[in-house]
């Protein structure tokens, strides 16, 4: 029997528990002993829930069980999910989470501790949602030095811009589609401004690159720059607007890491991510370029994953398996803005006036009488800003290819 307990009984926690009746003999089988839950903590009350005798308030009852091998934290955030992970691993339990803004903020310590108590911390459901991402980058390409990754890491932010491409829909009537269909939370801040990104991009950096990248050092945009005339103008050109989490491996050892919108290559397999999906491209300098696809959030698809480490957990209660890394700070972080590319730029000036500053430059075609759109060559940002400092700008977005 190998016995866990459950942090938090909303959308993640419950879907935990309905994934494992839904397949506990092929769960069991997997983790070569049957897994039971023993405790669900939550502060509120389930009357009438089936899982009603499982629910406890004070979370020491788990702490010092010792038939309890794994805690499940879905509680979210940073502040009670953190004390009670820390007193998980203090007492020589396995954690098992789905907390991204955990895991990026403070992914370095927990680690640390877990591998110092000889248990697991693992998170494979932070980022991707049920797209299995983890364990490809830090097993299937471990023979590869990952030099860059990049793509959608939010399903909310992709399903606006879709609705924007092709229905046509206004930015704030694609946010409330969003919210009507439970995509987007009353306040979609976390989403449409970039941070959810940022969480997620920071998380596969420590694990591709060694080192932890903290958010606050990671450059951020979100979406509501974006407009309907602008994907009217990428889509003349052959491109379509994402929102993107990057992050580079420099020689140097220095991480590049940054969230914006993208115009993307319609011929890039990311641009044809869409709706809710997500979509993750690895670049490694033995395997090229991999692509990971699939839902990015939803009740099921994120239980999966944290069932899936749930498992991994069990397998591994005498030989551990650890996922760490090097803490990192400002030292390890190379300017976003040094990084170059070419630029979509939407502007008032005349097509002779940016030929004047730019000079080799392409325009679209088709554009408003007070309005002339360009692609640059390819600059860095601080180039760019220097340039574009001499002309009014409506709109810049970076390109990839």
């Amino acid at each position: 029997m190998f016995d866990i307990a459950i942090l938090g009984f909303g959308t993640v926690g419950s879907g935990v528990m309905e994934v494992i009746e839904k397949n506990s003999d092929m769960i069991s089988q997997n983790a070569a002993q049957e897994v039971r839950v023993k405790y669900i903590v939550d502060v509120r009350d389930f009357t009438g829930s089936p899982y009603e005798d499982l629910i406890i308030r004070d979370f020491a009852i788990v702490e010092n069980d010792p038939d309890v091998k794994v805690v499940i934290e879905t509680i979210g955030g940073v502040g009670v999910a953190l004390e009670f992970s820390l007193r998980s691993l203090r007492a020589g339990k396995s954690v098992v989470t789905s907390n991204k803004e955990l895991v990026a903020t403070h992914g370095y310590e927990l680690t640390r501790l877990a591998r110092e108590k000889g248990v697991n911390y693992l998170f494979e459901a932070s980022v991707g949602g049920g797209i299995p991402i983890i364990r490809p980058i830090t097993q299937c390409l471990a023979a590869n030095k990952i030099k860059e990754i990049y793509g959608i890491l939010n399903g909310t932010t992709n399903y606006i811009l879709t609705e924007m491409v092709k229905n046509g829909a206004t930015f704030d009537q694609a946010l409330g589609q969003a919210q009507a269909n439970g995509y987007a939370e009353a306040n979609p801040d976390a989403d449409i401004k970039g941070h959810d990104v940022c969480r997620k991009i920071c998380i596969l950096s420590a694990l591709c690159f060694g080192h932890h990248v903290y958010p606050n050092l990671v450059p951020t945009e979100g979406i509501e720059s974006v407009t309907l005339t602008d994907i009217a103008y990428a889509g003349s050109i052959g491109y379509k607007i994402k929102l993107l989490g990057r992050a580079i491996s420099r020689e140097d050892g220095k991480i590049a890491a940054y969230v914006a919108p993208h115009l993307v290559r319609e011929e890039n397999l990311i641009s044809g991510v869409e709706g809710v999906m997500n979509g993750i491209v690895v670049r490694g300098n033995a395997i090229g370029d991999v692509m990971f696809y699939g839902a990015g959030a939803g009740k099921l698809p994120t239980a999966s994953a944290v069932v899936a480490d749930i498992i991994d957990a069990a397998k591994h209660v005498s030989a551990r398996k650890w996922l760490s890394w090097e803490d990192g700070g400002p030292e390890m972080i190379y300017d976003a803005d040094l990084l170059e590319n070419a630029w979509y730029v939407r502007t008032s000036a005349t097509p002779e006036q940016v030929k004047g500053i730019f000079g080799d430059v392409s325009f679209a075609g088709g554009c408003k009488a007070e309005e002339t759109v360009f692609t640059t060559a390819v600059i860095n940002k601080k180039q760019a800003d220097v340039l574009l400092s001499k002309i009014p700008v409506l709109s810049l977005f970076r390109m990839v290819d």
